[in-house]
């Protein structure tokens, strides 16, 4: 197992990368019961952002299958999952997903990220992301990271903005969300850019019924 390998491994399986007010670190079996509560509890907020779901279909036995999804995923070095929770309570706030993740000439991959309803326009993703992208850039040796916002999701594309990442683009119907193929503007962070500081995570005020949230290629970000 070369170096890489390790740092990978490691990181899936014990790592947790801190924010001033936030932490986050791999997925666990033991989030089920927090994870199918807020996703449920959601719902309304984040369904023009994703692809269609119903709050019934979001069972423990959901979560556990995408959970050893994860896992492999990570330990072929293809993507990682991270919940967020906020350090005071432990609460679960959300996640953030890094898939597609492409070695040989590329080093590059995908972030997607979500923020439960209760927990949104508090600067608390802003805050997860700016911690979790030097290590991304760092621990992963990545060189190029890639996210995509729905055009009319202005509150995502500030989000993005306010970390660094450039907006390179625009692709017609990019990906179906909440039923129907949707355009998404195209965003990325390269390794040679500035780094976003967790210590200036202020929050991006989202406007009402406007969800903080954003694509991997894969499509799912939940």
């Amino acid at each position: 197992m070369n170096r890489l390998s390790q740092a990978v491994r490691g990181l899936f399986e014990a790592r947790t990368v801190e924010g001033p007010r936030v932490y986050l670190r791999p997925p666990r079996r033991s989030d089920a019961s927090a994870w199918v509560s807020l996703r449920k509890e959601s719902y309304a907020f984040l369904k023009s952002w994703e692809p269609s779901w119903l709050p019934e279909n979001c069972t423990r036995s959901y979560f556990l299958r995408q959970y050893r999804s994860q896992v492999f995923a990570a330990r072929e070095d293809r993507g990682y999952a991270f919940h967020i929770f906020r350090n005071t309570d432990r609460v679960l706030l959300g996640a953030v997903t890094v898939a597609n993740v492409q070695r040989g000439v590329a080093h590059s991959a995908s972030l997607g990220y979500w923020i439960g309803a209760p927990h949104a326009r508090r600067g608390y993703m802003r805050e997860a992301i700016a911690a979790l992208v030097p290590m991304l850039f760092g621990t992963l040796k990545l060189h190029r990271l890639e996210a995509a916002a729905v055009t009319c999701n202005w509150p995502s594309r500030l989000l993005l903005e306010s970390l660094g990442f450039r907006c390179e683009g625009l692709a017609r119907d990019y990906l179906k969300i909440d039923g129907r193929w949707q355009d998404h503007a195209l965003y990325a962070m390269l390794a040679t850019d500035p780094l976003p500081s967790p210590a200036a995570a202020t929050g991006v005020k989202a406007r009402a019924g406007a969800g903080t949230h954003s694509h991997s290629l894969s499509g799912a970000t939940s």
